[in-house]
């Protein structure tokens, strides 16, 4: 049995590194891990002291609301189908804290693994945001994978868009492993030169929602983490150096004039500039359809992507107050729906509503919002009240806000890559904070 442990512990402590392989192999190994949690207390050794967990019950709770809305569901089987197997991501912070993350040691493995896996994406995206060429734009990185859209990195995430996500949640705590190692030469400098980093991969990605709540979190810990100030303070200030440097003289964002610039998706039209193949003295020229500006955007919200598909859930919501529509019932909704359908002018219907709260206003109504508002005090209250020193409740906090900052859009939930990544840094901070560690 203690082998058994020991490899379900190693399996959830490599999720960091499965989750830059794509959505299956990290949600197949917590599925496991959180079925032998509950195999190995209940049914083998028939100790059941975990349900009596606070924490426990509150997600038990939550996970109750979502069953319940489901019997006013519009699409009742998909909404229970999707609702039952969320249960596998509101377990992971007990499994983690009584059985997969139960220790000093494992926590500081954990962290190591992180840093590694962290330092690694940045090396990877920065390598493929040089590796630049005004035809075609951003080329492969250290594995070989290339963009489909132009203008937007990879990493070694192959068609996923998501490097900026990843290293913005997961890169405050990859900072805690600076905590686990001895002092070490330059480490000061180590520091600034991580954090500054992490901003100007989430700049060069693209994902500006990042970049935003990255920078939000640093000043969070910029007030609160006294004895840090100065590297945090160097490392704002060096993000923006390297945010200014690459603005400026990076090919990307000078190497093209604006044809037609609207809020629509992919609404600036440009005129981009090369060598051609065939005679070096000649410039070619190429249209290239990129994202709209942030301005563009927040001028024309209301007709923007966004704009029209948060109006549809907040139609949804305003027509089913209480219950929504049912778990992953917006996009089935929205199709099969006149009223909600016609509210889509310009795009088709999305698959989630693309903000955590108004997908659980649209989804599940009152009643779901406020278990979940009530799930995150929860995790708030247990971080707050934990038996480690301050730092540690301060790199989870600002991680939570990442996660969940209430103005920007986000990945579903209830979906596999996003939902991992979120509850596997729930459960993380969880024990990151009830287990004491020196």
């Amino acid at each position: 049995m203690l082998n058994t442990n020991k490899l379900f512990s190693i399996l959830f402590m490599l999720v960091p590194i499965l989750l830059i392989t794509g959505p299956a192999l990290p949600d197949i190994t917590i599925t496991l891990c959180a079925l032998y949690f509950l195999i190995t207390f209940t049914i083998i050794n028939k100790d059941y002291e975990f349900i009596k967990d606070k924490f426990f019950l509150v997600s038990i709770f939550f996970w109750f609301t979502i069953l319940f809305i489901s019997f006013f569901a519009y699409d009742k089987i998909k909404s229970f189908q999707d609702s039952i197997i969320f249960l596998r991501l509101l377990i992971l912070p007990t499994a983690a804290f009584f059985l997969l993350l139960n220790s000093k040691k494992k926590i500081k493995f954990v962290i190591t693994i992180i840093f590694i896996s962290i330092c690694f994406v940045l090396i990877d995206t920065l390598f493929q945001f040089i590796n630049y060429n005004s035809e075609f734009g951003f080329q492969n990185d250290l594995l070989g994978f290339i963009p489909d859209w132009y203008g937007r990195l990879t990493g070694p995430f192959g068609n996923e868009l998501v490097p900026g996500a990843y290293v913005s949640k997961f890169g405050l705590l990859g900072y805690l492993f600076f905590f686990f190692i001895n002092k070490i030469k330059y480490q000061n400098f180590l520091e600034i030169l991580y954090l500054s980093t992490l901003s100007l991969v989430c700049f060069a990605s693209g994902e500006r929602m990042a970049l935003a709540t990255l920078f939000l979190a640093l000043f969070f810990l910029l007030l609160f983490l006294k004895n840090k100030r100065i590297i945090l303070l160097f490392s704002i200030m060096l993000s923006l150096i390297f945010i200014i440097i690459s603005y400026k003289f990076h090919p990307f964002y000078n190497d093209y004039t604006i044809i037609n610039s609207t809020h629509y998706h992919q609404g600036l039209t440009v005129e981009k500039f090369f060598e051609c193949n065939n005679a070096t003295s000649e410039k070619c020229t190429k249209i290239i359809n990129l994202q709209p500006s942030f301005l563009e955007i927040i001028k024309n919200f209301g007709s923007s992507a966004y704009g029209e598909i948060y109006k549809v859930g907040l139609s949804m919501f305003m027509n089913n107050p209480l219950t929504g529509v049912g778990i992953s019932n917006y996009q089935t909704s929205c199709m099969n729906i006149e009223k909600y359908n016609q509210l889509m002018v310009n795009y088709d219907c999305a698959s989630h509503p693309h903000n955590t709260y108004i997908q659980w206003l649209s989804e599940g109504g009152i009643i779901t919002l406020s278990s979940f508002v009530f799930f995150l005090f929860s995790i708030l209250y247990f971080l707050i009240n934990g038996t480690n020193q301050t730092i540690f409740k301060l790199i989870s906090i600002a991680s939570l806000i990442i996660l969940f900052w209430p103005i920007m859009s986000t990945g579903s939930l209830i979906k596999n890559w996003n939902g991992v990544l979120t509850f596997y840094i729930i459960s993380l901070c969880i024990s990151l904070n009830r287990i004491k560690i020196n």
